[in-house]
């Protein structure tokens, strides 16, 4: 089986945080709802409808708000986004070796197709609406053998799924809290991974559990 590594999108590969912030408080305005967008937006990572729960949505209200969110993120969101430092080359290092990419992401999955889309990003494998332990679904029947992620619950579906857990501080979770859930590795940035996978692509072929 080829090698497989699988990515999380929000704060891993891409920075959507301005354009978050700008659909949850165009929500806002409309519901008449207290949804910060600058909080959302630091906070990335769980599902949006956890998120409105967190924000004290009504809990027959928040599907409409959820689709809501969804109609509005192309036109805002995905013009907004830029790729994070080393992206690309993240990608593209997985490739080198002939291995697989996947995606795996709590994002809606069509409007995560929109940014790989609008970077050129090719990926072998994409899933969204999948969060934390949840990811390790998909994550074990891909195969794969290392999940990157910028946070704590990324690092909790990487070793559900028995994959090496890489870590980025990227996100809202700092190195410590990232090692400290258990990451097997926690990079400075993703401009480190091409170089960490190499070093260790075959110990992940192996099934090894690859440091850095």
């Amino acid at each position: 089986m080829p090698l497989t590594v699988g990515f999380d999108l929000d704060m891993t590969l891409i920075d959507p945080r301005p354009g978050m912030a700008a659909v949850m408080d165009a929500v806002a305005a409309e519901s008449g709802h207290r949804l910060d967008g600058a909080r959302f937006a630091a906070n990335l990572g769980p599902p949006l409808d956890m998120v409105y729960r967190d924000f004290g949505v009504p809990e027959e209200e928040v599907p409409d708000l959820v689709a809501r969110f969804r109609q509005l993120y192309p036109d805002i969101v995905i013009p907004a986004t830029v790729a994070l430092p080393g992206a690309a080359q993240a990608l593209a290092a997985v490739g080198e070796l002939g291995g697989r990419t996947a995606v795996v992401t709590g994002k809606y999955r069509a409007n995560a197709a929109l940014h790989l889309a609008a970077f050129g990003w090719e990926v072998d494998h994409l899933f969204g609406e999948l969060w934390s332990t949840g990811k390790a679904e998909a994550l074990k029947a891909l195969g794969a053998a290392a999940y990157v992620g910028d946070h704590v619950g990324d690092v909790r579906g990487a070793r559900a799924a028995g994959a090496v857990a890489v870590a980025v501080p990227s996100g809202p979770c700092s190195a410590a809290e990232l090692a400290a859930e258990g990451a097997d590795v926690v990079l400075a940035s993703l401009a480190e991974f091409p170089a960490w996978l190499r070093a260790n692509a075959g110990a992940l072929t192996a099934g090894e559990r690859a440091r850095p």
